[in-house]
């Protein structure tokens, strides 16, 4: 050991200053300790500032910071208390202990970058074709023939429905539909729409009876059961006139036909009426399907307004294997059974569906209206219009509000007779091949304007003028409150007469229900007859005649005769409709 120089006088000094060195390291070591913690928390505050603060996010990556080094301090080495002796100790010299600088800590490693994933881009969407137009088809049915019931029972199978348009006047009549029949259409969610009571030319009548036509048959209907807003023109002849009082009659539309474009017709027109349509009393239609029609002509119709979309009406009036009708609107059973497997899946392929005319024009149910009343003749006033034959109708060739009637086998041809009993006009009627049935000029078949109204319970003088090479007979028909006619009755036979005589006879009692009367003298054997100047009075009033009367049956006899179908006469360019 080595000795200390100083002198033994000074050992309380010694002490003293080794205690201040002592303190004065220990200050120096607590500074330094502090100074690497605050270190130590900046770069922790700085890792925490830079790293990562959002999910997903990068960490940006913290430069290195210098961690301050505490100023290298000589700390002398405390020297070790003397154990005390008797000899005075020398002090052994102190030689400092650098303290160790604190080596910094090595820079917090930057995170390692979580790889962002980039989403993958969107496929382009695949460029949609646009929706097809929807096209609409109807499939009408006109008149009430009872063979319409085979497409009926095909829709039904294919879950399609159509529009029958009524002639109600002739429901219940040979070949026609029935009430029940109607009813059952109906059940199926097939539409009844009106067609005239008895199927006239609308623009060749007085607006009265044309609305007695419209009207009516809308009230017929509807008693019935039925809720007509759709109308079809006889023969599709209309204006405006015609055309307004189907409006006024409460209907929401009318169709005519031919309007469309096909292989029949029309060849400038559209392939189909737009919806709605431009006009809904003229509503637009193809040409009427009859036997020359194939599958192919009928799909063509459908594609063909495809390609736009829009409204396809077609109209059927016979539905039968052979010929059924001699102007030969016919489609067989199998044909239109071809058409409906075909059309009924369009609704999902081409976006093609069927309804009826009503769905396709909506609004709503109007009340009903009638049509204007006729008032029976007064007494003693000739009920007849056009009693002497003395104008003619140029579209059928018969004097004015008068018609051919007849049935059975025989061969009846009708003339302008001569001579006339008075003025320029009468008709003549020659029966050759006779074998059943009859011939006779009538009354037209209507609702008022041209066929006498009569009271039930009254009784009628009817007179007419004739000439005959045979015997003769009246033959009389009564309408009904529908406008259903019927056969009645008939007279006792009148003599055969080579010059103008007088044939009298008062019908029975009018039958309850019965509102009109039409009777004509008749020819049942080979040979010829001539009428002219026919009467018709209410029995009481009536002018005094001095002919003999043929006796009158004491009752009446019901009213049992079928139901007469005579439609009104088409315009020579007219389609059947």
């Amino acid at each position: 050991m080595r000795k200390s120089n100083r002198p033994e006088s000074e050992p309380a000094h010694d002490s003293n200053a080794n205690n201040t060195r002592a303190s004065r390291r220990r200050d120096q070591r607590r500074r330094a300790t502090r100074m690497g913690i605050a270190a130590l928390i900046a770069l922790c505050m700085g890792a925490l500032a830079f790293g990562v603060g959002t999910s997903g996010a990068v960490a940006a990556t913290v430069p290195p910071t210098a961690t301050p080094t505490a100023a290298a301090t000589a700390t002398a080495t405390p020297t070790p208390t003397p154990k005390p002796s008797t000899a005075t100790p020398t002090p052994t010299p102190t030689t400092p202990t650098p303290t160790p600088t604190a080596t910094p800590k090595a820079p917090t490693a930057a995170p390692t970058p979580t790889a962002t994933t980039t989403p993958a881009p969107s496929p382009t969407p695949t460029a949609t074709a646009a929706p097809k137009p929807q096209t609409v088809v109807s499939l009408t049915f006109d008149d009430g023939n009872a063979d319409q019931q085979a497409a009926a029972n095909t829709m039904a199978q294919y879950k399609l429905k159509g529009t029958f348009f009524i002639n109600s006047g002739f429901v219940g009549g040979a070949n026609y539909f029935t009430v029940a029949n109607l009813t059952s259409l109906a059940a199926a969610g097939n539409e009844i729409g009106g067609h005239t009571v008895s199927h006239p030319d609308l623009t060749t009548l007085s607006s009265d009876e044309a609305k007695r036509q419209v009207c009516n048959d809308r009230i017929n209907l509807t008693n019935w059961g039925f809720t007509p807003v759709s109308f079809a023109y006889p023969y599709a002849s209309t204006n405006a006139a015609v055309q307004k009082i189907v409006s006024d009659c409460g209907y929401n539309s009318a169709r005519g036909l031919g309007d469309l474009r096909s292989r029949f017709g029309c060849a400038g027109c559209a392939y189909a009426e737009t919806i709605p349509p431009a006009s809904k009393f003229i509503t637009k239609a193809l040409d009427e399907v009859d036997s020359t029609w194939t599958l192919k002509d009928l799909q063509d119709s459908v594609t063909n307004a495809e390609k736009t979309g829009g409204w396809v009406q077609f109209t059927f009036h016979h539905v039968c294997a052979t010929t059924c009708d001699p102007l030969g609107l016919t489609i067989t059973p199998t044909l239109f059974a071809q058409f409906a497997a075909w059309l009924a899946p369009r609704a999902t392929t081409n976006n093609t569906v069927t309804k009826t005319v009503a769905q396709v024009i909506g609004g709503a149910v109007k009340p009903v209206v009638a049509g204007p009343i006729v008032a029976p003749a007064a007494a003693g006033v000739n009920g007849l219009k056009n009693p002497g034959m003395e104008t003619f109708n140029p579209a059928t060739g018969l004097p004015s509000c008068w018609m051919i009637g007849g049935y059975g086998t025989n061969t009846a041809v009708f003339a302008t007779g001569s001579p006339t009993h008075t003025g320029t006009g009468a008709e003549a009627i020659t029966m050759s091949s006779y074998a059943s049935g009859d011939a006779k000029l009538l009354p037209q078949f209507d609702l008022g304007d041209c066929a006498p109204t009569v009271v039930p319970g009254h009784t009628y003088s009817l007179r007419s003028w004739y000439n005959s090479s045979v015997v003769t007979q009246y033959a009389v028909y009564l309408r009904d409150s529908i406008g259903v006619w019927r056969y009645w009755t008939s007279s006792p036979w009148f003599a055969a007469s080579p010059t103008y005589a007088q044939a009298i006879w008062t019908t029975p009692t009018i039958p309850t229900g019965m509102t009109g009367i039409s009777f004509g003298l008749s020819i049942f054997l080979n040979g010829k007859i001539t009428t002219d100047d026919a009467e018709l009075y209410d029995a009481v009033g009536a002018p005094g005649t001095t002919a003999p009367a043929a006796a009158t049956p004491l009752v009446a006899p019901p009213v049992t005769g079928k139901v007469e179908t005579h439609a009104g006469v088409a315009p020579a360019t007219a389609p059947a409709g």
